[in-house]
């Protein structure tokens, strides 16, 4: 398994393997640019069918990180770290010791936070042993938990959106679609419902959609159906890859906003949406709050100013929309182009 002819491979500073015979730990940490800062990303526990299925995924998330802070306007860099794993079953105290271990060991280059399969919880008990995890500082805003901002972020960059798509000022009357309201989507729906709009939502768990109805009024539709909705607004808030050849025709939104990360399933799909005329919010940006949230734990600043940053989500995709409009260009390649200019001058 060649990691510098893999073709994920794109740079990446550092690529380090880690095995800890008494926990049973296997885990990948890859960094990927450092020049605004030290890496930051999550920590994601996951049963990978093979090692190399694990390498793709840490090398990919990495340098999707990497964009994600450059973008976010944050003084940090890409990193992940992917736990071998199964984090129903296989998740022991010891083996996050050891992933503390693991972290310190890169003596701050990387600050790891949670992710899929991990969790606030992890992150303390990872903390214990290393000075570089994030998402876990007592007394902060949401204590430690950055989800309350990853969605207020996504309800500002909604906003963005449906001004410059439909020059409003006002999501009153507007029609939105909210698939999955879960932690973060939950959270976007009740912004979008105290600001006026009318919700339809979906996911698999009915005590979701049971709440968004007993709450904030919502229609509930089953499954796959969300995508035939006839709203304003799509905000997938689940899955990635949902954005695909088989549900671009469907959506009758003329707007794709949500907090999901990786809503494309390929890059030829922003293109695709481009031609239907579907304003496409690029989800590293729109979904910024939460790594925005962690590096103001991390400095201990204020709240206001942590909210003023955040707030800052709707500016930067304004300032894509309107270079993607001038170019004839996906907004995607757009927010790259900016996430470059930002970490290659650095």
């Amino acid at each position: 398994m060649s990691v510098f002819s893999h073709p994920e491979f794109d740079g990446h500073e550092h690529v380090a393997f880690y095995h800890d015979r008494k926990s049973g730990l296997k885990a990948i940490i890859a960094i990927h640019n450092t020049n605004l800062g030290p890496a930051l990303g999550g920590c994601r526990m996951w049963p990978y069918a093979t090692d190399e299925e694990a390498l793709r995924d840490v090398l990919r998330l990495s340098k999707g990180m990497t964009y994600k802070s450059a973008v976010a306007n944050i003084k940090l860099g890409g990193g992940k770290a992917v736990i071998l794993g199964n984090h129903r079953t296989e998740k022991t105290r010891d083996l996050l010791l050891a992933m503390g271990d693991f972290v310190e060991s890169l003596g701050g280059r990387y600050i790891t936070a949670e992710d899929s399969g991990t969790s606030v919880a992890d992150m303390k008990v990872i903390g214990e042993r290393t000075r570089f995890a994030g998402g876990v500082v007592e007394g902060s805003e949401h204590g430690g938990d950055p989800s309350p901002t990853t969605a207020y972020g996504t309800y500002v960059g909604l906003k963005a959106a449906a001004k410059f798509r439909l020059g409003v000022d006002s999501l009153k009357g507007i029609r939105v679609a909210v698939q999955g309201v879960g932690n973060v989507g939950y959270r976007l729906a009740k912004h979008l419902h105290d600001d006026g709009a009318e919700l339809v939502v979906s996911d698999i768990f009915s005590e979701n959609t049971e709440r968004a109805v007993r709450e904030l009024g919502a229609r509930v539709v089953e499954g796959d159906a969300i995508f035939d909705q006839d709203v304003d607004i799509f905000a997938p808030c689940a899955l990635g890859a949902i954005i695909n050849d088989n549900t671009i025709d469907r959506l009758k939104a003329c707007v794709v906003a949500g907090a999901a990360n990786n809503q494309l399933a390929e890059e030829r799909h922003g293109e695709l949406l481009r031609a239907r005329e579907i304003l496409y919010a690029p989800d590293y940006v729109i979904n910024a709050g939460g790594i925005v949230d962690v590096y103001y734990q991390r400095t201990g600043e204020s709240a206001d100013k942590l909210k003023a940053h955040v707030e800052g989500i709707g500016d930067t995709l304004t300032e894509i929309f309107t270079r993607a409009a001038e170019n004839q260009q996906p907004t995607g390649l757009v927010a790259n182009k900016i996430a470059e200019e930002r970490f290659n001058r650095a």
